[in-house]
């Protein structure tokens, strides 16, 4: 049975820690400072507290009557974590609410760490490393740490790198899906960072529990995934309807153009004309720069109305999510209609949910860049679209388009590139 006393550890004449003494049985005790000092003379060895003769003192007897009683409470419903020296500090802690900004073995002051660090931070890449996090890796620790502090007034208690046990792991992701109704790779996108965090500060010889680095990044099937585009055709259909407003005859350049440069949205929206080079005098190429990847890429122009567009009507800049409701009007009234099951964003929830819809309230502008990869596969190279995609691995372009690995594909162009030059 566990047993919590007090004790002071020296005879002096002036104050000195109070420290906490856990026992938990079969010789294992625990023993740490409390926070509060007190002066010998006011100590009772005998009942192992503070003497009631001041005010002070009084309140001092108080807090430890407090914190006797938080500790049962805690270790009551602990299931299943350590209980060592961090454990009993971190108790303390919440009991008096103190925050120990200095403590990095607490996962959301970590997280902080990371984010004031994020421009110096040492990035590894293919052939070396680069400085500094993208915005979008900073927003998804920021978003990490969100969440991080939500769960812990849940579960009234901090939550340290030591206490990601299996159990601890497997009740987060339940409660990311069925209590905050994430999507399955929104939650396994915070399990990740946890992953990868615990993997850098077990490299600072920060105390992580030994099963975070079996924690499991699941990810959503392919059959769960409802991936939304535009074919070559409905393409052609949204370039010849007429549109009266200005806007949308801009948003619709924007669609365009996004379909064949096959790049994010933001990206997209980042292009200036400027950016456009000409070869033999005639314009070629645009210059992009992608967040995600901290590079630039260049995209070939090559259709003819993809040319005149950039040429004689670049779209001035709007926001992303003007962008958004502008290009679903444009498809509705290209008649881009056909009922399709798609997930949607519910205002009152903040949740996507699964529904039939007609397919123009599905369109947004990550549809472009997965229109281009879907339209081009198999017609262009793979390698030469992931170039202009930005995609890193074959497997995650397929992925991202909802394809699987087609072993032919690449022995089919083969010949048909050995035709074209030989005949």
């Amino acid at each position: 049975m566990a047993a919590v006393n007090y004790r002071i550890r020296s005879k002096e004449n002036k104050d000195v820690p109070i420290k906490v003494y856990l026992s938990l049985g079969r010789k294992n005790f625990i023993e740490v400072n409390t926070g509060f000092t007190i002066n010998p003379k006011d100590w009772s060895d005998k009942t192992k507290s503070p003497k009631q003769n001041t005010a002070v003192n009084k309140q001092t007897f108080n807090n430890l009557k407090k914190l006797e009683s938080f500790i049962f409470d805690c270790l009551n419903s602990t299931d299943s974590f350590l209980i060592d020296k961090l454990w009993l500090k971190a108790k303390i802690n919440e009991c008096f609410s103190r925050i120990e900004k200095t403590d990095i073995g607490l996962v959301a002051n970590y997280i902080q760490e990371v984010i004031d660090t994020a421009n110096t931070r040492k990035i590894k890449i293919k052939g070396g490393y680069k400085l500094g996090l993208s915005q979008s890796r900073v927003n998804s620790f920021i978003s990490t740490q969100n969440v991080i502090k939500e769960y812990q007034i849940k579960i009234k208690k901090q939550i340290h790198f030591i206490d990601f046990t299996e159990t601890w792991i497997d009740k987060f992701g339940s409660w990311l899906i069925d209590d905050k109704k994430y999507a399955i790779n929104t939650a396994s996108k915070h399990l990740a960072n946890l992953k990868t965090l615990c993997i850098e500060a077990e490299r600072k010889e920060i105390v992580v529990n030994p099963f975070a680095k079996h924690i499991i990044v699941f990810a959503e099937a392919d059959e769960d995934r409802y991936i939304q585009t535009l074919s070559f055709e409905e393409l052609e259909v949204i370039r010849k309807t007429e549109l009266t407003r200005e806007a949308h005859r801009n948003a619709r350049n924007w669609l365009l153009i996004g379909c064949d440069f096959g790049q994010r949205g933001n990206d997209l929206l980042n292009a200036l004309p400027s950016n456009i080079r000409l070869k033999d005098g005639r314009i070629a190429y645009i210059d992009i720069f992608q967040q995600k990847s901290q590079k630039w890429v260049t995209v070939p122009i090559v259709k003819p109305y993809v040319i005149d567009i950039v040429q004689n009507n670049f779209p001035y800049k709007i926001s992303a999510q003007k962008l958004n409701d502008y290009i679903k009007e444009v498809c509705e009234i290209a008649g881009i209609n056909q009922i399709l099951e798609g997930k949607i964003m519910n205002a009152e929830t903040g949740r996507k949910e699964l529904k039939l819809l007609e397919k123009y309230k599905l369109i947004t502008t990550h549809c472009f860049r997965r229109s281009f990869c879907t339209n081009y596969y198999k017609k262009i190279s793979t390698p030469t679209l992931m170039g202009i995609s930005g995609h890193t691995k074959e497997s995650i372009f397929l992925k991202y388009i909802n394809k699987h690995e087609d072993k032919d594909a690449n022995a089919d162009l083969f010949i048909k590139l050995y035709g074209e030059i030989y005949n």
